[in-house]
């Protein structure tokens, strides 16, 4: 029977949930929605777009989010279909109390434009709470004379339900002297009275009870019980009077506890126990109870509770004054609560954007709103931030601001702000409430790198090792993160054909260059090349140095004598004319050096000669010239050993031998060098001894002495004739040019003096200026230039 009963409760409960559910939907209003208390989370609440008339898609587009003053967030949206659905069950009771429609309000933020919307949601009660007494006993002792039709007051039922769900009824179990009635308190509270319909008689029955039922309105209804019991007392003709039927009462929240709130009085014409009065509570609610002490005797009402203007803002109080008889008499007390300033205001954060990019304009940082709990002035609320900061508040709404940019932001100026939000309200004294933010400002690549140097001097000395470090650049980028790691390249260069790559390389990373090869001073001085450096932002921004590298030079380079070849088949010989005076230009060393600087400067000195005291060699330009006069003691030929030196360091060298003839004239017959054939003899005799001896190593050592023995015989009988130059005989020719009486040459050229050797005539070969193409049988006798003086030919002229 039981299970029977509750499933039809259930199914009743059900069907009345879904009447309801669609009596809401049908009369709900844009921006309103409704729905039934205790519902589990996830249940649909409502379509959010179709409800204000938007589009679904503006929601994904525009950010909507469901915000409220109090942080709770019990409504979750689907932005993908617009649907509101609980996010966890609501508790009508706990949420508005006694508090009848329960309506939680909302706002739709909307971020992009920034817009707010009202929603209201209505919590419907269902009935899910009993009535119930606050005393399981009521007492009532009623004086035997009391008239048929006397009322007497009986405690209410509370039932935290309203509404329909709330106490409708009371009844009692049947009797013949009592039924209730239904009585409304101006304050809209219902409490039942007990009403006579039968006469007391005390020597009868001197006390009775009976069970009074609270029932609510619900479907199905719940009820409550308490036992009555009464107790006939003896006549009793005069019942208690207050003073006032009605007391006002002001009190500040913040009145210390203990404190008298208020004092009520009254008098009973009766005397003994039926004149003593009694003062209690009556039908006093919860709150009540807990916040305020009835003294009994004297009538004092005392605060045991603090009181908080914010949740209750005044109290509505019944004192019932009770003789000894059973008599009593009733007066309201309507306590109000003053409020002061003791919340200090409340910043709620809806939201927030950080870190935000610099370079934009009017960037949303912070949306929030702000509330207090106080009323009037102490309620009111002013917003400010400080006034050095490019950022500014806005108001979008009551209570509702938006912290936006003044200006676009630089991070290379300043890359994270801390910004203080003060509210304080308006009250006495002001309170106020501090909210601070960090605010990091986001990089964009917007700084190019700037090399340290528009130009860079490096150098390197040759014949360096491969792979040397010759330098380094180096750029910086005002960036931060990836747009500030820079890359460092070699940009192609100007001349195509320029091999840079194979020359230098640079690291990516760290900007320093390195020679990929031996540099050569003599090929390559200089080298110029410009090197970038790129940040890897998107879009990537570069700059970029020229780099010019100087070779310095090594002394890596022999003097080599230019005249006269050392390298000839046959070597020149020079002719002195015995008349040759001191300081006579027997000839001149010319040599260069490959290297620069102090490393070609040459020096020249006489190391070896036949007659020490008989030639000079100048330091400085190389020319040989006679030291002393001529006489006929002097050998008729001579040989000198010349050295040229470079001035680096270490100095390298080189030497040059130079054959000197001593002649009366150029008009003498040419004397023969015996020696110097002797020794071109020998060696081509040696040459082919060691032939010889290598074809023929012990077996034929014998044949070979005697051969050797056989060909030095041989050239000891062979005449006296030398392959190079010989002196002529006879009369020296008119065609050319005497230059034996100036001591130098008084033509404006230089002549070469060749003879013909192996012949018998002796004559002379040629006799001609020195020109380096047309001169082979003379080779090495280069003309010395003087740029100053040129003749028309292209002769170097000395």
């Amino acid at each position: 029977m039981e299970n029977g009963e509750k499933g039809n409760l259930l199914v009743r409960q059900v069907l009345l949930f879904f009447v309801m559910f669609g009596m809401s939907r049908a009369n709900a209003k844009p921006g309103s929605f409704s729905v039934v208390e205790e519902m589990q989370s996830g249940v649909f609440v409502g379509n959010l777009a179709k409800n204000l008339g938007l589009e679904v898609s503006e929601l994904s587009s525009r950010g909507a989010q469901v915000v409220s003053n109090n942080n709770k967030k019990p409504l979750q949206l689907d932005i993908n279909t617009g649907d509101l659905r609980l996010s966890e069950p609501l508790d009508r009771e706990e949420l508005c109390g006694s508090t009848e429609p329960c309506v939680l309000h909302f706002q739709v933020l909307m971020k992009e434009p920034l817009q707010f919307l009202w929603i209201e949601l209505q919590v419907r009660d269902i009935n899910d709470h009993s009535p119930t007494f606050l005393e399981k006993e009521i007492v009532l002792e009623i004086p035997e004379n009391s008239p048929v039709g006397s009322v007497f007051l009986l405690e209410s039922a509370k039932d935290l339900d309203v509404g329909i769900n709330a106490v409708k009824s009371y009844i009692i179990s049947p009797n013949s002297h009592f039924h209730t009635k239904m009585r409304i308190n101006p304050d809209s509270r219902k409490y039942p009275e007990l009403v006579m319909d039968k006469a007391l008689d005390y020597e009868k029955q001197p006390e009775l009870s009976f069970i009074l039922t609270a029932l609510d309105g619900g479907s199905p209804p719940r009820s409550g019980t308490t036992l009555v019991r009464v107790v006939v007392v003896d006549s009793n003709d005069n019942a208690p009077e207050f003073e006032h039927t009605f007391y006002e009462v002001k009190i500040p929240e913040n009145s210390i506890l203990g404190s008298i709130v208020a004092t009520v009085s009254a008098w009973d014409l009766d005397s003994g126990t039926n004149g003593e009065i009694t003062y209690s509570f009556s039908h006093a609610s919860e709150d009540i109870r807990k916040t305020f002490e009835m003294n009994q005797k004297s009538g004092e009402v005392t605060l045991i509770a603090s009181l908080d203007f914010e949740t209750i803002e005044s109290y509505s109080i019944i004192i019932q004054a009770t003789d000894g008889g059973g008599l009593f008499g009733k007066s309201t007390v309507k306590i109000q609560v003053m409020d002061v300033n003791d919340n200090s205001p409340e910043i709620a954060v809806s939201s927030i954007t950080n870190p935000i990019p610099e370079n934009l304009p009017e960037n949303v940082v912070l949306v929030f709103s702000i509330r207090d709990k106080d009323s009037g002035d102490n309620g009111r609320m002013i917003c400010s931030t400080p006034q050095d900061l490019p950022f500014v508040l806005k108001s979008s709404m009551e209570n509702y601001y938006t912290l936006e940019t003044e200006k676009p932001l630089d991070r290379e100026s300043r890359s994270e702000y801390n910004i203080t939000i003060t509210v304080s309200d308006m009250g006495t004294p002001r309170l106020q409430t501090e909210h601070s933010i960090s605010v990091q400002v986001s990089d964009v690549n917007d700084n190019a790198p700037a090399f340290t140097h528009t130009s860079y001097t490096l150098r390197v000395r040759e014949n360096n090792g491969p792979g040397l470090h010759i330098g380094s650049v180096s750029a910086t980028d005002r960036d931060a993160g990836t747009n500030a790691q820079l890359t460092y390249s070699l940009l192609p260069p100007p001349e195509p054909h320029l091999a840079l790559a194979s020359l230098v390389a640079i690291d990516a990373d760290s900007g320093q260059l390195f020679a990929l090869r031996p540099l050569d001073y003599e090929a390559l001085q200089a080298l110029e090349f410009r090197v970038g450096a790129a940040d890897r932002g998107s879009p990537a921004l570069s700059s970029q140095a020229l780099v010019r590298l100087l070779v310095l030079d090594a002394n890596d380079n022999s003097p080599f004598v230019l005249y006269p070849m050392q390298n000839a088949s046959a070597p020149c010989t020079e002719l002195l004319p015995r008349a040759a005076e001191p300081g006579y230009l027997l000839t001149k060393v010319v040599a260069v050096d490959g290297d620069s600087g102090q490393n070609a400067w040459l020096s020249y000195q006489l190391l070896k000669a036949t007659e020490p005291g008989l030639f000079s060699v100048w330091p400085h330009n190389g020319e040989v010239r006679t030291a002393r006069p001529l006489s006929e003691r002097d050998a008729p030929k001579h040989r000198l050993l010349v050295l040229v030196r470079d001035n680096g360091e270490p100095p390298l060298s080189a030497s040059v031998t130079l054959h000197v003839l001593l002649v009366d004239g150029f008009s003498q017959p040419y004397l023969p060098l015996p020696e110097a054939a002797a020794e071109q003899g020998q060696g081509d005799a040696l040459t082919l001894h060691l032939v010889v001896a290598l074809a023929s190593v012990s077996s034929l050592f014998l044949l070979c002495v005697l051969v050797f023995v056989a060909v030095r015989l041989c050239m000891r009988s062979r005449p006296a004739s030398v392959s190079g130059c010989a002196v002529p005989q006879g009369h020296f020719p008119g065609h050319l040019v005497d230059v034996s009486g100036a001591g130098t040459l008084s033509h404006s050229y230089q002549y070469e003096v060749c003879l013909m050797g192996g012949t018998g005539t002796n004559e002379f070969k040629f006799l001609k200026p020195i020109i380096p193409s047309l001169s082979p049988q003379c080779p090495g006798k280069e003309i010395e230039e003087t740029p100053s003086i040129r003749n028309s030919l292209g002769f170097n002229i000395q």
